[in-house]
């Protein structure tokens, strides 16, 4: 029971890494962008927080440096696709190779360095009880943040008048802008937001969860979060529990190896992506069910208005 314990604790945090960065390209899909970079920009955003911590001593500036790596990224994004109108997909492809890229290069000075120690967070009165202690109640802030955030997005999406707007441009662009609103303003700010998001991601990664810097160490989770907005259908609430689904995954290897279990290591790191290709097939083979939940012009620019 000791081992299941940590083994949810660990889904959870792996789980948030991906939740994060899903619920921003959330964002940006219900406004009807598709941002192929987030894998480019979580790279960046964990080096600028990884480093940002290293001189400063503060995860929360870390975070801060992430969020702020993510947005301008996401900003120069914006700019290409919704302005300039280039491809959204090969726009977000050349942005996630640049991050790669980029980060690498500008990472090798902190490959051997390391971060102060962790405070070790507990919800007093909770974080002791035998199980549940272990694997709810001793998680980083941020894990619980995570949760809040998805509430609090489902709450602006689906009950206020700012989440409408922002679902109609995504649903039917050229029908919000007759109405008078900025079409490619509110697709910006949803750019924007989506990359900060990311960026935060990228950051808890290097941050809280490694906490280290290694080249190329978001290791697909990108492509992961991207995926699970489709898996997800669009909703907030599958968004989370996908994420931790297949963060679990992430974790079987290490759960696995200590109860003994002879299994090749290599064939249960390729389980999250066969996961995800496998139920990202089992979903396509309904393509009404797609077309119901999915925002009506997701990926297709808009030529008017301001």
């Amino acid at each position: 029971m000791e081992s299941f314990a940590l083994l949810l604790a660990a889904t959870f945090n792996a789980g948030t890494v991906l939740a994060i960065a899903a619920l921003g390209l959330l964002i940006n899909e219900k406004a009807g962008i598709v941002n192929l970079g987030a894998e480019g920009m979580m790279l960046c955003a964990a080096i600028a927080g990884f480093a940002a911590v290293v001189h400063t001593g503060n995860p929360w500036i870390g975070f801060l440096a992430g969020m702020a790596a993510g947005a301008v990224l996401a900003t120069i994004f914006g700019v290409l696709v919704i302005w300039l109108n280039t491809n959204q997909y090969a726009t977000g492809l050349a942005l996630s190779l640049f991050g790669t890229g980029f980060s690498a290069f500008a990472g090798i000075r902190y490959v051997q360095e390391k971060l102060p120690e962790q405070v070790h967070y507990a919800i007093p009165g909770l974080a002791d009880i035998p199980f549940f202690g272990p694997a709810l109640f001793q998680h980083h802030p941020l894990v619980y943040l995570t949760v809040l955030f998805m509430l609090a997005l489902m709450g602006f999406l689906y009950k206020t008048r700012a989440g409408l707007v922002l679902r109609s441009v995504g649903e039917s662009p050229e029908s919000a802008h007759a109405l008078g609103y900025p079409v490619r303003r509110i697709r910006m700010m949803a750019v924007v937001a989506g990359g900060a998001l990311c960026g935060l991601a990228g950051a808890y990664l290097s941050v809280v969860y490694a906490p280290l810097w290694v080249e190329g160490m978001v290791s697909g989770k990108g492509w992961i979060a991207l995926a699970l907005t489709t898996f997800a259908t669009w909703r907030p609430v599958r968004v989370l529990l996908g994420a931790y689904l297949f963060g679990g995954m992430t974790q079987l290897d290490f759960y696995l190896q200590g109860l003994g279990v002879e299994i090749p290591s290599q064939f249960l790191s390729m389980l999250p992506y066969m996961s995800t290709i496998v139920v990202l097939a089992l979903i396509s083979r309904n393509p009404q069910w797609i077309r119901i939940n999915m925002p009506a012009s997701i990926g297709k620019p808009f030529y008017a208005g301001s």
